[in-house]
């Protein structure tokens, strides 16, 4: 599902209902040019960020901010993040506690869902924070390792 563009040099995505945020804006600019060494990619969707060339990471800013979830939720830099893994390889990653929501859909296979949330942590972190994990669990790679 994550290689949706191939090998052409933009890849294909759709607009989450608020990316007209201007707070949006500010994480797009401060977005890294690589996500655990995958190099960033055009995206022709407002308020979205790609990586990968077959794309592995892709990032949409200006979701509904998610309410209170059963859904795994983790701390990573400061971020707390809730983690669906149901498409499994692929982590569908949403920030909690964040306005405008931000959503990373990482292909695991390819990249470390944690170093991807690190490296997008500096970006994402200018969105207001209004509410937190109550009980954080370990990073994702964290888990996976002494699992």
């Amino acid at each position: 599902m994550l290689a949706l563009a191939g090998c052409s040099t933009t890849v294909s995505m759709q607009p989450a209902a608020l990316a007209n945020d201007p707070r949006c804006a500010d994480v797009i600019v401060r977005l890294p040019d690589a996500v655990d060494g995958q190099e960033r990619r055009w995206t022709d969707a407002q308020a979205t960020g790609a990586w990968g060339d077959p794309t592995a990471v892709l990032l949409t800013c200006g979701l509904e901010p998610p309410g209170p979830s059963t859904l795994r939720c983790i701390t990573v830099g400061g971020v707390d993040w809730l983690v669906d893994e149901s498409e499994a390889p692929n982590y569908r990653l949403t920030t909690y506690g964040r306005t405008p929501a931000v959503e990373l859909y990482v292909d695991n296979e390819v990249v470390s869902p944690n170093e991807a949330l690190d490296d997008v942590r500096q970006a994402v972190s200018q969105l207001p924070k209004d509410a937190e994990c109550t009980a954080p669990e370990a990073p994702l790679d964290e888990q996976e390792s002494s699992g």
